[in-house]
């Protein structure tokens, strides 16, 4: 199975103590976001979990320990984009989240870890040529580093308007100029270009649509072939992401990011960060009376069979 951490808060950045804490007992318990007295309760155990998906801003609290994780597979997204404190209010300096990855994909491989750059949007300080500049600087810092670069376009949620009512859509004619030019780029550094749940047209440009987080993406940085049930497939139509069973909750990531789909508000992050028990099997707070305890079936999807190929 897979196991991911990073679609819904930032685990490496902020709650690292408590990840290899659970690592360590051998199990994690999250509540289902729909129905939070539903208790899914996962194995950490390398003999189920084929791969550990992280996906942050910050790797740097993780990596002293990486050697408790030895054992995983493991893959990773970090977030690097060109943005000041106005927009990104409490991510730490760019030069210290580039050296971080650069230390990051020396311990585990540059095939276990993607960067992106996103969400891309338009303003007048953030230009079209400004991120172009950009987008170039990080990209040849991040050459023979990592495996792929992830790039999306801001799309305006609810939370997003009310928390960021400045933004607006790229356009699409926006969007084919950035994209084209970012393909061009990052042949000239070694770095594939892939979008996920955008405009399918950007393959004509060398772009991979398929996805962030594929089974051509996870078998590559695992380096094993993987059998995955249809059931266990993207419940989104516009991509093949294995984004299943995660382990985070929404409304807990302090990086106060303008355009963050995950948080509602910085009091409700600060009213759930406040709960959190870094020896509680549950990212924020415990169990509860009424709690129903699912213990998940997990199984290994890696394929041992042996192929001439």
């Amino acid at each position: 199975m897979i196991l991911n951490t990073g679609c819904r808060t930032d685990i490496p950045a902020y709650y690292s103590r408590w990840f290899y804490h659970r690592v360590k007992e051998g199990y994690v318990c999250t509540r289902n976001p729909y129905r939070p007295e539903q208790v899914l309760k996962y194995r950490l155990d390398p003999r189920v979990v084929d791969v550990l998906c992280f996906c942050t801003k910050n790797p740097a609290p993780m990596i002293p320990r990486l050697a408790e994780l030895g054992c995983f597979r493991q893959f990773w997204f970090a977030t690097l984009t060109p943005y000041g404190k106005e927009i990104e209010p409490n991510v730490p300096d760019k030069r210290t989240v580039l050296e971080s990855i650069k230390q990051l994909s020396a311990a585990v491989g540059p095939k276990a870890v993607g960067w992106r750059y996103d969400p891309i949007f338009i303003t007048e300080k953030y230009s079209i040529e400004y991120h172009l500049r950009a987008f170039e600087k990080i990209a040849s810092a991040l050459s023979n580093r990592v495996s792929s670069c992830v790039i999306s376009f801001l799309d305006l949620y609810e939370k997003t308007k009310r928390n960021f009512p400045e933004a607006r859509e790229v356009t699409e004619s926006e969007q084919i100029h950035l994209a084209s030019r970012f393909a061009e780029i990052g042949a000239k550094y070694g770095i594939p270009i892939r979008t996920c749940c955008e405009n399918v047209s950007l393959a004509q440009y060398g772009i991979d649509v398929a996805g962030c987080m594929t089974k051509a993406v996870l078998e590559a940085a695992a380096d094993c072939r993987l059998t995955v049930p249809k059931k266990k497939k993207s419940p989104r139509a516009q991509c093949n992401c294995l984004l299943g069973s995660d382990i985070g909750m929404y409304n807990t990531c302090p990086h106060g990011c303008v355009y963050c789909y995950g948080n509602c508000d910085r009091r409700t992050v600060a009213r759930n960060v406040a709960q959190h028990d870094p020896d509680s099997p549950f990212l924020i707070g415990n169990f509860r009376k009424g709690d129903q305890v699912i213990e998940v079936r997990q199984e290994s999807y890696i394929d041992r069979q042996m192929t001439l190929f």
